[in-house]
């Protein structure tokens, strides 16, 4: 090779450095740029008696300035980001309206009990009375304010979730046209260099799609990516995407679940399948902190409702007549699986215990043969006893069930307390049913002559009462050691002979009351218990309403209806205090891996200014060489003259 080959080589060389570091510095700014380094090699010498003579340099490649490692690093960091700030964002919005003094349930509950309190000391007062159901109006229309909320940040959260779908399905189509145009690229030229540029546009988007869900790649002989999500469903197959859809559940239908798009309809993905990005911190949110927060309230709601009522229908209001029914309570929902039988009966599902009430969903299911019962929070079977029909009803968490056979295998998801708070309401709207008097009145006859007493008595059965409650009962006593129990209204011997020692005095339970005879009657004393007529300024039964306010009637007999409240708030402010402190760990973790990763692909505006320079020294240099070789040709001319 001659002195000028070598010299247009060097020139060769130069011009490439020059080009690509110009290159580099044009895309200093680009999104995803990972900067290019000319790779250079030397010719093969040529042999000689003198030994082997240089034949210039010539360039390899282009290489991309890439570290996989700190890649995948930086995709896992990214991903994890990214669901925690989306997560972060939804869960804030619950804890601020939870938290906030003013608009929580808290001082409604407070105002409500207040009013009961009031009705206690004044039970024959009709403003007091008016109050109590002002305050149980008010108290009613916060909890569904609260659901509403709930509803609408469930509601932002499907929409949402619709959005990353057709955001995703996009992503795809774009890796997939590249991953053509990369393998096409690679594919046609002769020595399989790499298309740098191609290559950093693909890694971008798929950097960009990892931000909604998380994504791993494998990498084809031809260059492209196959690409998968969240625990490896397939998205692209070489230059073939596959399409998502969003539907709704097929358990809930209020659910929109995501699933891939065959044949005109969507198959739904399992749930807990995509994780990662903001598209996972969307559904594990949804999954692990909405729904149970929002059952958690409606827990509340169902159990004060129903036990207030349970105490209401023990007390007779101003007209003499027992207690209603104070609040309406929500009933379980049972949603149907839409692949059941046709014609298939759901369950009717009610509340048997609202203290073993949970927060979690169930899915009750029917093989062909039996009914299980699946609880979606901890995914463990729950045990139920009964047999499923109305006369034994299976019986599970302070629920029953009553189960008609389906013609076939079928599913049903049971939400217990989703509506409680949503559907809660003040039944009563006259203030002279409010049952605050006791139903029963008790007394001891003037004649008796002995130091006997009997107490006021109370009703010790659930509702609805006893029919006999009211009903006039005498106890005689046949001798100091000795009593009967007649019920007159029905003319029943209740009990012809009872022991009666003095000294520890006797408890009385018929008819649905309880009472206490203490001290020392004499023979023939008698005590009745009867109708509470003209109770208008009883308050006994009130005074137990009121007392509800710090009973612990919730979460198996646990905590009282503001424990119960107070665990829902702390249970977000735990949840939302752990996301922020983890996301903010997390985006510290991304700066420091982004810094790592750009320390080795970015471009460095001082370092490509040092290689403009050497490029250009060596490209002049290369120059040099050509003009001191022309004038050597020339000298050579002129000695031929």
């Amino acid at each position: 090779m001659s002195i000028y080959s070598i010299g247009v080589s060097a020139l060769a060389t130069a011009q490439a450095g020059l080009l690509t570091t110009e290159h580099n510095i044009s895309n200093v700014n680009t999104p995803g740029f990972n900067r290019q380094q000319v790779v250079q090699s030397t010719n093969i010498a040529q042999y000689s008696g003198s030994g082997f003579f240089g034949q210039g340099t010539h360039v390899d490649t282009v290489k991309r300035i890439y570290d996989q490692m700190l890649n995948g690093q930086l995709m896992q960091a990214q991903t994890q980001s990214s669901q925690l700030e989306s997560y972060s964002a939804q869960i804030t919005q619950l804890d601020n309206m939870l938290a906030d003094p003013n608009a929580g349930v808290s001082p409604a509950l407070q105002d409500f009990f207040n009013g009961v309190q009031d009705v206690a000391a004044n039970p024959a007062s009709i403003p007091s009375r008016q109050a109590m159901l002002s305050g149980a109006q008010t108290m009613v229309a916060r909890f569904q304010s609260i659901d509403q909320r709930f509803t609408e940040i469930r509601d932002g959260v499907n929409s949402e979730v619709r959005s990353s779908v057709g955001v995703i399905n996009s992503y795809a189509k774009q890796i997939a046209n590249l991953n053509q145009s990369v393998a096409i690229a690679q594919g046609s030229a002769s020595s399989q260099q790499p298309a740098n540029d191609l290559l950093d546009q693909r890694d971008q988007l798929i950097g960009e799609l990892n931000q909604i869900v998380k994504v791993s790649t494998v990498k084809q002989d031809d260059g492209s990516l196959n690409v998968f999500i969240g625990n490896g469903q397939t998205l692209v197959l070489g230059a073939q995407p596959f399409t998502l859809g969003a539907a709704p559940s097929l358990e809930d239908p209020e659910r929109i679940d995501v699933g891939m798009s065959v044949g005109g309809s969507t198959i739904l993905l399992s749930r807990g399948s995509l994780t990662g990005g903001s598209l996972g911190g969307l559904l594990a949110f949804r999954e692990e902190t909405l729904a149970p927060a929002q059952n958690a309230l409606g827990r509340v709601a169902i159990g004060l409702a129903q036990t207030f009522n349970d105490q209401h229908q023990l007390g007779m209001d101003l007209n003499g007549n027992l207690g209603t029914d104070f609040f309406n309570v929500a009933a379980p929902k049972v949603i149907p699986n839409t692949g059941n039988p046709t014609g298939t009966t759901s369950p009717t599902v009610t509340f048997n215990n609202v203290s073993a009430v949970t927060t979690s969903d169930y899915k009750l299911s029917y093989n062909g043969a039996s009914w299980s019962l699946i609880n979606q929070a901890t995914n463990q079977p729950v045990t139920m006893t009964g047999l499923g029909t109305v006369g034994s009803p299976y019986l599970a968490d302070g629920l029953s069930i009553v189960a008609p056979t389906p013609s076939g295998p079928a599913s049903f998801l049971i939400k217990p307390t989703i509506n409680g708070a949503r559907d809660v309401s003040v039944k009563l709207t006259d203030t002279s049913k409010i049952a605050a008097a006791a139903p029963i009145e008790t007394s001891a006859t003037l004649l008796n002559t002995g130091s006997g007493t009997i107490s006021a008595g109370s009703v010790n059965l659930p509702p609805p009462p006893n029919a006999n409650l009211q009903d006039n009962v005498t106890i005689a006593f046949i001798d100091a050691i000795h009593f009967s129990v007649t019920d007159n209204t029905t003319a029943t011997v209740l009990a012809a002979s009872v022991v009666y020692n003095p000294a520890a005095g006797a408890t009385l339970t018929y008819n649905g009351w309880t009472m206490q005879i203490s001290g020392t009657p004499a023979t023939g004393d008698t005590f009745t218990v009867g109708t509470n007529a003209g109770g208008v300024a009883d308050n006994r039964n009130a005074l137990l309403l009121a007392g509800l306010q710090t009973q612990n009637t919730l979460v198996g007999g646990t905590t009282t209806y503001q424990g119960a409240y107070s665990q829902l708030v702390s249970f977000v402010g735990n949840k939302t205090r752990e996301v922020e402190v983890t996301a903010k760990a997390q985006t510290n973790l991304l700066s420091q891996v982004k810094q790592a990763q750009q320390s080795i692909s970015g471009v460095n505006l001082d370092e490509e200014a040092a290689n403009l320079l050497r490029y250009q020294q060596a490209y002049q240099a290369a120059g040099k060489m050509m003009q001191i070789a022309s004038t050597l040709f020339d000298t050579l001319l002129s000695l031929g003259k």
